[in-house]
This record gives C-alpha cells, structure tokens and sequence, in this order.
C-alpha cells in the first residue's frame, strides 16, 4: 500500500493536481485494499487461478473497504477513490460499472499505480514482472483498463526515474 501511495502522488504531481488533491491520493493508496481483510485468507494466498466464484468474493474488496472506513473517514472523495480502484475506463471494471471520466480521476490514478504495483511484486500465483513488461502492459492497456493521460504520466514519471538510475523502462 505504501508503493501503490508513492506511486500514485507521483502521478497526481506529474498531472499538475494540488497538494490538498495529492493527499488525498495517498491517503486512499495507503487505504485502498483494506477491504480484502473481509476476503477469506485462503483465496488471498490461493497459488493457482481462482475460481469464479473466489473472484466474485475477491471483487467484493472494494465495497467492503468503503463500508469499514465510512464510519471514519468524513471525505467521501477519498471513499469514492477507494471503491473505484478496479473501475475499468472502458466500464466493465467493478463495482460501479463506471466508464471513462465518470471514474473519479483518484480512482484511475490508483488503478494505474496499483496494477503495477502488483504486477511488479510477487504473488502466490505468479512471480513478478519486469518493469519493462509491467510498463509495457499499461501500455497496452491504455483506453481499454487505464486512463490513457494517467498512463501517459505514470510512464512519464518512470521515464524520469528511470533516467536519474541510467536505464530506460
């Protein structure tokens, strides 16, 4: 939770968003996947493909992490990011079935930065990506799963830190 936080004020700043805006980017990103604490720990750690019924349970994270934290959290932005993560730009994402720029720009921020998280880390059911496949993968879901200007600027950023280690991604 703390990259995908990173990597989402990276994002929002390379977008131009204000401070107030960014915080509450990471705050959501620190946030975001605390629903999955209602997500049975054998589907988490489950190390071949889920079933889909474990996925329609895995896809219920986000609604549960928006129920935990309402009582809490006075910012109903930042619950909306939360709920949105895995909203696709062209609609079919879940819960809500929103598409383009009905998804709350955090929530397409989150979503870039969260899926590459997790395509760059390992998982009980696959090993981790390269950063170039990861990158590449955006890449290739830009219109279809991402914001295209949200993938512009997560590879921006990358670009950018890449450069100051000597690499390209």
């Amino acid at each position: 939770s703390q990259r995908v936080a990173d990597i989402s004020a990276a994002i929002a700043k390379e977008l131009g968003l204000s401070e107030g805006s960014i915080d509450k980017i990471v705050l959501a990103g620190l946030v975001h996947d605390i629903g999955k604490i209602g997500v049975r720990e054998s589907v988490l750690n489950k190390p071949g493909r889920l079933t889909n019924e474990e996925f329609q349970h895995v896809q219920k994270h986000p609604e549960v992490g928006e129920r935990i934290l309402s009582p809490i959290a006075d910012d109903e932005e930042i619950l909306r990011f939360i709920r949105n993560h895995h909203g696709y730009f062209n609609g079919i994402g879940y819960p809500d079935l929103l598409k383009g720029y009905q998804l709350p720009l955090g929530a397409r921020i989150l979503a870039v930065a969260d899926a590459y998280e997790a395509m760059t880390s390992e998982r009980p059911y696959r090993k981790a990506m390269s950063d170039e496949a990861a990158c590449a993968e955006l890449e290739r879901c830009k219109e279809t799963q991402f914001d295209p200007e949200v993938v512009n600027a997560f590879l921006r950023c990358k670009y950018g830190w890449r450069r100051a280690k000597g690499t390209s991604c």
